[in-house]
């Protein structure tokens, strides 16, 4: 455990460089290691957060999942929106956040708030509209993402519906 950081761009395998002898080697045959502030903060964004791509097809060249960060500030909230086809697990790091979104289980659309603290895990399937809100005014929410999707898909929304009923 006393072995040193690995230097940026080396990726864990500083034996595959591109020197004298060595081949070029592909963005997927290597493991990458992402620092905390080299996050790429050039993603779909969503007014009231702010994104940050850790892996994604530009950043690593991965194909079919995206990660990063989001962060709300104190005392905001997120426009409503979707991530289309992309499943979404969310990972609170810090704050309080709340994930909101529109149920019609019983028959009439209600708001549901899932109020969640440092640990928790939220999953958002594809299309379904909501937003994160972030109550706290004195402390940002960081949560991690993961999804399903090459790249980050955020389709914003002028108001939450319930999936399924998008013209009521």
């Amino acid at each position: 455990m006393s072995e040193p950081l690995t230097t940026p761009g080396e990726g864990f395998h500083p034996h595959l460089g591109d020197g004298a002898g060595h081949r070029a080697t592909s963005l997927r045959a290597r493991l990458h290691h992402i620092r905390a502030g080299e996050l790429d903060g050039d993603t779909a964004q969503t007014g009231g957060m702010r994104r940050f791509a850790a892996v994604s097809g530009t950043t690593v060249g991965s194909e079919k999942l995206w990660m990063g960060q989001t962060h709300v500030a104190p005392s905001t909230s997120s426009s409503d929106h979707h991530h289309g086809e992309s499943e979404t697990a969310i990972h609170v790091v810090s704050g309080h956040p709340e994930f909101v979104f529109l149920d019609d289980s019983d028959g009439t659309p209600q708001e549901i708030r899932l109020r969640t603290s440092p640990g928790d895990y939220i999953f958002v399937p594809p299309f379904v509209p909501h937003r994160e809100e972030n109550p706290d005014p004195a402390e940002e929410a960081v949560v991690v993402i993961a999804r399903s999707t090459q790249e980050a898909i955020v389709v914003n929304l002028p108001r939450l519906h319930v999936l399924g009923h998008e013209q009521d």
